[in-house]
This record gives C-alpha cells, sequence and structure tokens, in this order.
C-alpha cells in the first residue's frame, strides 16, 4: 500500500524561545511567536502569538493576536485579540473582537471599532 503524501500549507512562523533577549523592533510577513523578553515593537502582517513566559516592553501591530504573557504598551489587532489567563497588559488595545479568559488583566483603555 503506497502512502499519500500530502501537499497541505504547512504554517511556518518564527519564534523566539525563552531564554531569549531582545532589543529593537521586529517586521515580519508570517505569523510570530514570542516566548522570551524583548524591549521594542512588533509589526505583523500575521498572527502575534505571546506565550506564558513571554514580557514585551513596546507595541504590537497585528492582525489578530493571542497574549499569554505580560505586555507593557499598545496592541492593534483590527480581527481578534485574544487575553489568556495568565495574560496582563499594561496600555491600550483596539480589536474588533475581544476574547477575555478570567484571570487575565488588562490595564488601559479598549476601542473597539464599528465593522
Amino acid at each position: 500500500m503506497a502512502k499519500e503524501i500530502s501537499n497541505a500549507p504547512v504554517t511556518v512562523y518564527s519564534i523566539l524561545a525563552p531564554g531569549a533577549k531582545i532589543k529593537g523592533d521586529i517586521s515580519s510577513d508570517t505569523d510570530l511567536r514570542l516566548d522570551g523578553t524583548m524591549e521594542g515593537n512588533i509589526v505583523s502582517e500575521g498572527k502575534v502569538i505571546l506565550g506564558p513566559s513571554a514580557s514585551l516592553v513596546g507595541n504590537i501591530t497585528c492582525s489578530n493576536a493571542e497574549i499569554s504573557g505580560t505586555v507593557k504598551g499598545n496592541v492593534i489587532a483590527p480581527e481578534q485579540l485574544s487575553l489568556k489567563s495568565q495574560s496582563r497588559i499594561d496600555g491600550s488595545i483596539t480589536t474588533s473582537t475581544l476574547i477575555i479568559e478570567s484571570g487575565a488583566t488588562l490595564n488601559g483603555t479598549c476601542k473597539m471599532p464599528e465593522a
């Protein structure tokens, strides 16, 4: 019996591992995952994921975001922003769809533009 090979698209994204420390801005055409520490801004045409160990001092601008770590700055995610239970944001957020799990902390303002 022959094994079929799938031609399904594979999601490729950049990863900044736990323990990594970056100072500077990141611009990405694809999805991005941060599990380390960063000082600077993130601009992505894709999704930005901050893992539980992630810490960002700077702003995020992306299509959608999933935050589990800490952000000291503003988040602009026009499509969707998901704040997981251990997340903390100290800054303003702008999104059309906001999902907040119990335990998440948001210290700032929230702007939800009309569609």
